[in-house]
């Protein structure tokens, strides 16, 4: 089977490209050959030395022709311009997010309608194909039913994406796999330009002993999923078997991965608890508006009923989270902060 990554060289993308990696197997059959592409160079060499990847650097678009050389079985592309890039320019976010999928979608179809192998294009979609303006009363509970209604070019540009993969699935020109991602945190690393970055740096940044600004009113629920769970639900996404039931995918209909709702607040709260007032002391509250209209549209409560139905469940905790972040991270966290955090908390 032979597996192509866009995007591969981020975060969500090396993530996904070590499990496979690691499996060595996709939906009961052997992965024997893992063509991992991004226009950005991979940050650690030795992440691609398995003999089973092959490397393609360069502008996705223009590397197409070479990675349909050969038969393509399975795409995930998460290749993808941010939120905030796409607010701040919108030709950027059309061209990366809209024509990019567009091009990848017609290069699996052109493959089909040659005699070629339908291929599985598993879509990394947003919660923010979701907008919600404020409204007297609780906030709505959202589930794959609720009408999309976007609040910014990103998520605008994704649920484009969406309607066309649906629209060549039921062509039967790909098998189309949508998986609509919630603000993965903690995120290792540098910051990104998505406007949801901070949820990652006000734990990310005082864990290694460094300044973090929260852009937004603490009281702001946002809809969470770790690394782990993430690249879990992508995974089981593109695995499932088609048909209706329990454990089965309605063909191209989204799925939104399970989400923990926490408010900022009870983060910093729990960064306080596990950490330490010298530690939780280096957030300090700066808001900033086009950051809160952009995470502010986004809903936060979610009906988590089609994921669990394929397995997945959210987080169980924030506490977790950060436990998850401490295990896979603990180079990046200060000495100070290992000494602070319990040993429970680490898992150890």
């Amino acid at each position: 089977m032979r597996i192509a990554v866009t995007g591969a060289s981020g975060f969500l993308g090396r993530l996904l490209a070590g499990a496979l990696l690691k499996r060595k197997v996709f939906a009961g059959e052997p992965v024997t050959r893992l063509v991992l592409v991004d226009r950005v160079a991979w940050p650690d060499p030795r992440s691609t030395a398995d003999p089973l990847v092959e490397v393609v650097q360069g502008d996705v678009v223009d590397r197409l022709t070479e990675v349909f050389a050969e038969p393509v079985d399975v795409v995930f592309h998460l290749a993808a311009a941010v939120s905030a890039e796409c607010e701040a320019d919108f030709d950027l976010g059309m061209r990366v997010n809209l024509d990019t999928t567009r091009a990848v979608l017609q290069a699996a179809r052109a493959q089909s309608v040659a005699g070629g192998p339908v291929a599985r294009v598993v879509f990394a979609s947003s919660l923010a194909v979701y907008g919600t303006r404020p409204t007297p009363g609780p906030a709505p509970v959202i589930s794959e039913t609720t009408l999309p209604t976007p609040q910014s070019s990103y998520g605008t540009q994704k649920l484009m994406c969406e309607h066309l993969i649906a629209d060549m699935t039921r062509r039967g020109f790909v098998d189309g796999r949508i998986a609509r991602l919630m603000t993965v945190a903690v995120r290792p690393g540098r910051p990104n330009a998505a406007a949801s970055g901070f949820v990652s740096a006000v734990i990310r940044e005082p864990l290694a002993g460094r300044p973090a600004v929260c852009p937004v009113d603490p009281g702001l629920q946002v809809a969470l999923s770790s690394p782990r769970r993430t690249v879990q639900g992508i995974l089981r996404i593109a695995e499932a078997e088609l048909g209706t039931g329990p454990g089965r995918l309605d063909g191209a209909m989204p799925v939104n991965l399970p989400a923990l709702t926490v408010s900022v607040a009870e983060m910093l709260a729990t960064l306080r608890e596990l950490a330490g007032d010298p530690i939780a002391d280096l957030v300090t509250l700066a808001p900033d508006p086009a950051v809160e209209a952009v995470v502010g549209s986004w809903p936060a409560l979610f009906d988590n009923r089609r994921a669990a139905g394929l397995g997945l469940r959210p987080d169980p905790s924030f506490v977790s989270v950060v436990r998850d972040y401490l295990t896979d991270h603990a180079d990046a966290v200060s000495d100070a902060v290992s000494d602070a955090v319990s040993d429970a908390v680490r898992g150890q």
